[in-house]
């Protein structure tokens, strides 16, 4: 396979705090934030990442060469050999997903609380952090089953917003999900290959960055830029995050910006960053200081999950954000979605889902990751277990997990007016051969209706499309 293929890794998201009894989290010292914060966010209480030294990040986020493709290779085969004999050992025959379903009637159920209560100590007796994958996400759905039940689903989540975890744990952990899984690296690959392709004639990019975090999608594409033929064009990046509570708001991502630099300035690539930390839906055309010389690309990767729909709001933010995105009128707009239908209001319908979707997440670690390996705690703990105490235990505007699924946000940006537009086959065709030869064969890749769809066993987990305005 060509070492080239292996580009930087997408966004991974550590939440930064585990979800313990509900009772201990509220009697936590931490900090309290004064409200809701998308599940990214979380990043935001990461400590900054001068912390973690250069050559970590670079080891991390720069092009795969050979060697580290050997590496990663060699992990995968590691973990493939211990994650066997977990599935070996594993002998639990309760239904624990049925438990679960029963429980969360029972709570719905207004009268119903001591059945509920009943239920979850037989869940507490089978379910474990350390134990099987059905036994992990039983153990982190029990926690917000929990607090539902206690009605402090909202003041859970603010607590553990706020705690922190060290920027070389996060390291870990995402180097982790880059060896397990191609969730993060091809889409990152197949979203900074369009880029390179429909570009190539510029002279002057401005990437317009949704959801930058860390930005760690782009050093590896400014990597590529600087060898490209005749010169490589004048890169901007403008990096779009919900603001950091605090007196500033913009901390985090003004530190991506500072890395961002000190790559383009390694590479001889002329940078410029704007960092932007706002409500999105709240975002003006006169803030992104457009310029009509710049090949001009939206991007937002799996972020757009985190705005609010119709159920909570006459405009929803997805529809302004969409309709912000159409007056930008970009030459690309590269989309990539959680596909995921836990948005519904009814809370029974809702955790039929979001107990679908993330039983496949746990199963794809169990499958793959042995059950003593840290990071995949911090990554169970701290992303899905969050994740879903949000969706579980929250409700109103506090609830900011809202996944709608690719065929959903097809009807959404074709009514904001954007035509969809194919991927390049040759960027296709090393993506897909890239999934079957180098990862475990029950992960899914595919096409349907322009989408690049990724999954496991079947099922759907994100998508990616890419557009232009009509």
């Amino acid at each position: 396979m060509d070492p080239k293929f292996n580009t930087s890794v997408n966004e991974f998201h550590p939440e930064d705090q585990s979800i313990s009894s509900s009772s201990d989290l509220l009697k936590s010292n931490e900090p309290r934030c004064d409200g809701p914060r998308p599940e990214n966010s979380e990043l935001e209480a990461v400590y900054t990442e001068s912390t973690v030294c250069s050559e970590e990040f670079d080891r991390v986020l720069l092009l795969c060469t050979g060697k580290k493709w050997d590496e990663l290779a060699a992990y995968r085969e590691s973990m493939k050999n211990g994650a066997s004999m977990e599935t070996r050992k594993n002998n639990d025959v309760v239904d624990l997903p049925s438990l679960l379903i029963s429980c969360a009637q029972a709570i719905a159920a207004a009268d119903d609380s001591p059945n509920a209560t009943e239920l979850l100590k037989q869940i507490r007796q089978r379910s474990s952090p350390f134990g099987d994958g059905n036994q992990r996400l039983a153990h982190y759905f029990a926690d917000a089953l929990e607090a539902r039940l206690a009605g402090i689903g909202n003041d859970i989540y603010k607590v553990i917003s706020n705690r922190k975890t060290s920027a070389a744990d996060f390291l870990k952990a995402y180097d982790l999900y880059l060896a397990s899984c191609p969730f993060r690296r091809i889409p990152n690959y197949v979203s900074s290959m369009t880029i390179m392709s429909k570009a190539d004639n510029a002279t002057r990019i401005h990437i317009i960055d949704f959801g930058i975090l860390y930005g760690f999608q782009w050093p590896a594409l400014i990597q590529r830029i600087a060898c490209k033929e005749g010169g490589p064009p004048k890169l901007r990046i403008t990096g779009i995050e919900f603001p950091q509570p605090g007196f500033r708001p913009a901390e985090r991502i003004e530190e991506t910006g500072r890395r961002l630099a000190n790559y383009a300035e390694r590479f001889n690539i002329l940078f410029e960053y704007q960092a932007i930390a706002k409500k999105w839906e709240t975002i003006l055309l006169e803030d992104l200081m457009l310029d009509k010389n710049d090949f001009l690309v939206v991007n937002c990767l799996y972020r757009c999950k985190n705005l609010h729909d119709e159920t909570e709001l006459e405009e929803s933010s997805k529809t302004i954000v969409l309709n912000l995105i159409r007056k930008i009128n970009p030459d690309i707009f590269i989309h990539g979605i959680v596909n995921g239908a836990y948005s519904a209001p009814s809370f029974v319908t809702r955790f039929h889902e979001v107990l679908s979707y993330f039983s496949a997440l746990f199963d794809m670690l169990g499958t793959i990751v042995p059950r003593e390996i840290p990071e995949r705690l911090l990554i169970e703990r701290d992303i899905f277990g969050r994740e879903a105490l949000n969706v579980i235990a929250c409700e109103g505007l506090e609830r900011v997990e809202r996944p709608e699924t690719y065929k959903q946000w097809q009807v959404r940006n074709l009514r904001a007016m954007f035509a969809q537009i194919p991927f390049e086959r040759e960027i296709m065709k090393r993506s897909i051969e890239a999934v079957r030869s180098s990862y475990h064969r029950d992960f899914v890749i595919d096409e349907e209706d322009q989408w690049l769809l990724l999954g496991w066993k079947g099922r759907i987990i994100y998508a990616l499309s890419c557009w232009t305005p009509t």
